[in-house]
C-alpha cells in the first residue's frame, strides 16, 4: 500500500510528508527486485557484428531472478543448446552502492570454478542520470576504435520486459529481450558454482 501511495503521489507531482522522492537508480533496483524468484524466456534481438557472437540465434534463453538481498541481485543467464545441453556459466550480478549501481559478470566453468583470469567479475558502474527503466554501465577498460564509450545497457519494464545488451556510443551492439509477462512454471537449476 505504501508503494502505491508513493507512486500515486509522484505521478501527481506531490511528495508525501516526510518522504524523499525515490531516485531513478532506486526505482530501477526496485523494478528488478520485484521479479525475484521468477524465471523468464527471452530471445536475441540484435546479433553482434563487431566480433564473434556468443549465440547462434537458435538457443533457448532463460534469465532467473534467483537471489535478491538489499544490496545484491543475482540473475543467472542459462543458454539451452539445440542438442539439449545447457550452458549455465553466467550470472549477472547487480550491486547497490547508495545512489550508484554496479554490474558484474560471474563466469564459471562446469566444475564450478571461476573461469580463466580476466574473464570473470568484469563489469562497470552506472553512468549518466539513468531512469527507472534504463541504466547504462560503462566498461572502463577499453573504448571502441573510434573512441566511443563501451558498456552494457539494461532496461526493465516491470511485468513486461527485461533487456540486457551492449552499447557502443549511442547504439546497441548486442541485445537480448526477456518476456516478463510469462513467468516459467519451473525455474532452472542453480548456475555452475552456485549449488
Amino acid at each position: 500500500m505504501r508503494t502505491f501511495l508513493f507512486v500515486a503521489a509522484c505521478v501527481s507531482g506531490v511528495t508525501l510528508a516526510g518522504q524523499e522522492p525515490e531516485s531513478a537508480a532506486a526505482s530501477f533496483w526496485s523494478h528488478l527486485s520485484q521479479h525475484c524468484g521468477q524465471a523468464f524466456e527471452g530471445r536475441r534481438v540484435i546479433a553482434r557484428d563487431d566480433r564473434p557472437d556468443l549465440l547462434q540465434g537458435d538457443e533457448r534463453l532463460i534469465v532467473h531472478f534467483r537471489s535478491c538481498t538489499d544490496d545484491v541481485l543475482a540473475l543467472p543467464f542459462h543458454i539451452g543448446m539445440t542438442d539439449g545441453s545447457w550452458d549455465r556459466s553466467r550470472t549477472w550480478l547487480y550491486s547497490w552502492h547508495g545512489e550508484q549501481l554496479e554490474l558484474r559478470h560471474d563466469h564459471r566453468l562446469p566444475s564450478g570454478e571461476p573461469d580463466h583470469e580476466g574473464y570473470t567479475m568484469y563489469g562497470g558502474v552506472s553512468i549518466e542520470q539513468g531512469t527507472a527503466e534504463v541504466q547504462r554501465f560503462l566498461y572502463t577498460k577499453r573504448t571502441a576504435d573510434d573512441g566511443s564509450a563501451l558498456g552494457w545497457q539494461i532496461e526493465i519494464v516491470p511485468g513486461e520486459r527485461y533487456t540486457y545488451g551492449n552499447f557502443r556510443g549511442g547504439d546497441w551492439t548486442w541485445r537480448l529481450d526477456f518476456d516478463l509477462s510469462q513467468p516459467l512454471a519451473e525455474v532452472p537449476p542453480a548456475p555452475w558454482g552456485h549449488e
